[in-house]
């Protein structure tokens, strides 16, 4: 059944929901207050990388089902169904999520809503969020107990959001227990397609579905931060921890999934999520449940240290006056989030003692260089390495991991090559009598 949707937030959430949604067959408003991200939007650029959302974006404004807009005067008019997903940072200062952008859709919409409505909520947020914002709504609408709110996380991987979206491994509802009403009818008209997949679909109340998604990621990253772990064991014990992996990984229960050690994960939801989850944890009397994600946060930042160390090393023991090619700067390849992203807080970081660093990303360049001007930017892996005394390769872009030996030869200074995301074949490289280092290795 195609329903009336108004989507809150166009970035990397909400600009991807509002166009499957339409992709879907419903009929889309993606509303927004920055006026530049919405007029890229309704000329069909996404304002991000993100592959295949741009044809499914073109495709839907063609057809008239998606349209964009800063009014949420036209959004309450035109909808029935609201979904929110717009960002929650981390506070400034704090581990704790910064919902301001959240709580001032409930705020402005709210206001609107003069008849029957359901609001999902989409953004990540800490366990109990929902509950307020549902009894904030219903006090604020004309509607008043006429308007739902259900929760609806979000489980998006970069580089993959449009099939995990059209196409989800499992469909998360939360709803107030103490309220029945129409949101899972309602989510299962939006969803028709999707549950006629047979994808999962779980009911449960508001507290377990924000819950659910915090927890998925804390989960994942303490996976990343184990295995790095035992790459800091295997480095001191002289062991292979790519191989290790691949052994452990045969155990159903581990799973070779998520255990690639490197330098750590990034990006906008990982690290502000795991932070916001310790702190929420705290406020409700739960905090000696998470002590454990302080360690594995910790191991996570330790591991862009380790990186600057070796690469020192590597060099001579100073790295003053050194040339160093880093490739990738995105936090993960197929995308171009360099939020908290561990290549280019290495390049900085390998930059202030004194090196002079050129980065090359396939598609990151533009977002680096808002966040770090003062580094080198090329328009090729060859010429970022052009002079280098040491190559990085920190972002496992499949151009990288399609390097060779003789693809650089000719343009490095000296044959030393750094694999922080262990994507490369160790003996192809030392039996073209280059260098290589990787970590856990």
């Amino acid at each position: 059944m195609s329903r009336r949707i108004a989507v809150f937030g166009t970035g990397y959430l909400g600009a991807t929901h509002a166009a499957c949604m339409a992709e879907l067959g419903h009929d889309v408003l993606g509303v927004d207050v920055d006026a530049a991200k919405l007029a890229k939007l309704e000329a069909g650029e996404v304002p991000f990388y993100e592959p295949g959302l741009e044809e499914v974006l073109k495709r839907n404004l063609a057809n008239g089902r998606l349209r964009f807009t800063s009014s949420y005067e036209a959004a309450a008019d035109f909808a029935d169904v609201h979904f929110i997903g717009v960002g929650t940072p981390q506070r400034k200062g704090e581990f704790a999520a910064d919902l301001t952008y959240v709580d001032s859709v409930i705020e402005t919409l709210a206001p609107l809503l003069t008849q029957p409505a359901v609001i999902f909520g989409k953004s990540t947020v800490p366990v109990g969020t929902a509950h307020r914002l549902g009894e904030r709504a219903r006090m604020l609408a004309p509607a008043g107990d006429a308007v739902e709110l259900a929760w609806n996380p979000e489980f998006l991987r970069e580089g993959y959001a449009v099939k995990d979206t059209l196409h989800p491994d499992r469909l998360v509802l939360g709803i107030d227990r103490a309220r029945p009403g129409n949101a899972e009818a309602v989510a299962r008209d939006v969803y028709e397609d999707l549950l006629g997949e047979g994808i999962p679909f779980i009911v449960t109340d508001l507290a377990t579905s924000e819950l659910v998604k915090t927890a998925a990621n804390a989960f994942l990253a303490t996976k990343i931060s184990y295995i790095n772990a035992m790459a800091e064991v295997c480095e001191a014990a002289g062991a292979d921890v790519s191989v290790l992996a691949d052994a452990i990984g045969h155990d159903a229960r581990i799973g070779r999934r998520f255990l690639n050690a490197g330098i750590g994960f990034g990006g906008g939801c990982l690290p502000k999520d795991i932070r916001a989850f310790m702190a929420r944890a705290g406020e409700i009397g739960a905090d000696e449940a998470l002590t454990f994600l302080r360690e594995v946060d910790n191991i996570n930042m330790r591991r862009r240290t380790r990186m600057v160390e070796l690469v020192r090393d590597i060099v001579g023991g100073s790295l003053l006056g050194t040339r160093v090619a880093v490739l990738g700067a995105a936090f993960k390849p197929d995308s171009d989030d360099v939020r908290d992203s561990p290549a280019l807080n290495i390049a900085g970081q390998i930059q202030l003692q004194g090196a002079s660093v050129s980065v090359y990303d396939p598609k990151a360049m533009e977002n680096s260089r808002k966040i770090f001007p003062t580094l080198e930017y090329s328009t090729s892996a060859k010429e970022a390495c052009q002079g280098a005394d040491v190559t990085l390769v920190l972002t496992e872009w499949e151009e990288f991991r399609a390097l060779i030996p003789e693809d650089l030869d000719s343009v490095v200074r000296n044959r030393r090559i750094v694999d922080g995301r262990n994507c490369l074949n160790p003996g192809t490289w030392e039996n073209s009598n280059w260098t290589y280092r990787g970590l856990g290795r």
